[in-house]
């Protein structure tokens, strides 16, 4: 098997010399204080590309022959490694061909051609990752050009290793813990294994999304498992299968792997715009999310969390909110039936909702006919202890029809 050695570690930092930032380790007062610790952030969403992405690629295709340069290179991506192949592709002035999602955010895809300019084209395939990767490997073998894997590859696992470095050469203490998300594993194997090997006294975690947790799984099962279906929303993390090598180099440097709740992601993500400015993709946040879950764990302990990319688009916040608030128990979504009388909708305002109830959602599920048909109500509450007391005042006044957050089936359906 091959492993992760120090000697070609360091030559990727030096080939990615004047190409990558050394992002800076940051002090995070707010979470620092929140959990009586010392949280750093590794702050890789400061990269001109905006994640961590472009170590790996650069060291990948810097290391192919002049002949495999001049038939150009191939790569699928949910948007991260596909900018920093584009990105790769320009400065060495060689052709690349990225397959996408068709999902994948426009703002991502913007910024795929903006880094790549007239080096690059762009092909939307499919609704994952996994699919988009299918037809990229397809394409590949037809035009005999090179394929850029975004994780199942030792020398993009070493230069994502390249943040280990930096983190081991900023830090003025001993690292108690380190966080790291988790996606295909090309970051988590790499940074690890640096770790295990130079700092073993860490512990090492790593995060993925609850709805896509391939390296979980595939640890529990002691191989590499592709799941049948996965939560896309946390696009930057969420893939079916993570690479056979991440797999083997994981299941020996991790400490441990945890998933976390994507509202919770949410929740974390809102709370670093609105407390410390800034701006996270959704796996770029799910380093800090599961700090919660270690809070008795990580006081007085000297933490590092690996912020790993800022591509987050606009047009995504009002889901991201909508997640956080579901998550956090505010937001409820009911089906109401209103009975046949005057004066109902007033009755239900006045009545049934209390004094700090806010309306944020309201739709007639039949179009036509809305007098008779029931309605779809979104409505913010104070908190979870509140939901209980408005069931019972919509079942006493003949309003309710059905709780629409614990059926998800349902909710995805209507709301």
């Amino acid at each position: 098997m091959k492993s992760v050695e120090l000697k070609n570690v360091e030559e990727a930092a030096s080939r990615l010399s004047g190409v990558v930032s050394k992002t800076p380790l940051i002090l995070n007062a707010n979470q620092s204080n929140k959990f009586g610790a010392n949280i750093y952030f590794k702050r890789e969403d400061l990269q001109q590309v905006r994640s961590y992405k472009i170590r790996g690629a650069f060291n990948k295709i810097s290391s192919l022959k002049r002949s495999q340069l001049e038939k150009g290179v191939v790569c699928a991506s949910a948007g991260n490694h596909a900018q920093g192949v584009a990105y790769s592709c320009f400065l060495k002035k060689i052709k690349g061909v990225i397959f996408m999602p068709l999902p994948t955010p426009k703002q991502k895809l913007d910024r795929v051609k903006m880094f790549g300019g007239e080096f690059i084209e762009v092909v939307l395939h499919g609704d994952t990752f996994d699919d988009a990767s299918q037809e990229a490997m397809r394409y590949c073998y037809e035009m005999e050009m090179h394929f850029i894997h975004p994780f199942d590859d030792i020398k993009v696992i070493e230069g994502q290793a390249t943040i280990a470095l930096e983190i081991l050469d900023q830090a003025e203490a001993p690292i108690d813990y380190l966080f790291l998300p988790v996606g295909g594993g090309g970051l988590a194997s790499g940074v690890s294994s640096i770790f295990k090997k130079y700092s073993p006294s860490t512990k090492i975690i790593g995060v993925e999304p609850e709805g896509a947790p391939s390296m979980s799984i595939s640890i529990q099962n002691g191989c590499s498992t592709e799941l049948d279906t996965i939560d896309k929303f946390i696009d930057g993390a969420s893939v079916k299968k993570v690479g056979n090598l991440n797999f083997n180099i994981c299941s020996k440097t991790l400490n441990e792997m945890v998933t976390v709740n994507e509202g919770k992601v949410c929740q974390a993500m809102l709370n670093l715009y609105n407390k410390d400015a800034i701006v996270v993709e959704p796996a770029g946040a799910l380093s800090i999310a599961v700090l919660d879950g270690f809070k008795d764990l990580i006081k007085g302990k000297n933490v590092v969390c690996i912020i790993s990319g800022s591509n987050n688009d606009i047009t995504r916040t009002e889901e991201i909110r909508e997640r956080a608030l579901l998550y956090e128990g505010v937001k409820h979504y009911f089906i109401v039936r209103f009975p046949q009388r005057a004066g109902a909708l007033k009755e239900f305002i006045s009545e049934v909702l209390g004094p700090h109830d806010d309306i944020t959602h309201f739709e007639y599920s039949k179009k036509h006919n809305r007098n008779l048909g029931p309605a779809i109500i979104g409505i913010e509450l104070g908190g979870e202890k509140c939901v209980e007391a408005l069931k019972e005042r919509m079942l006493n006044r003949n309003f309710y029809g059905e709780y629409l957050n614990d059926k998800p089936d349902l909710f995805h359906m209507l709301v």
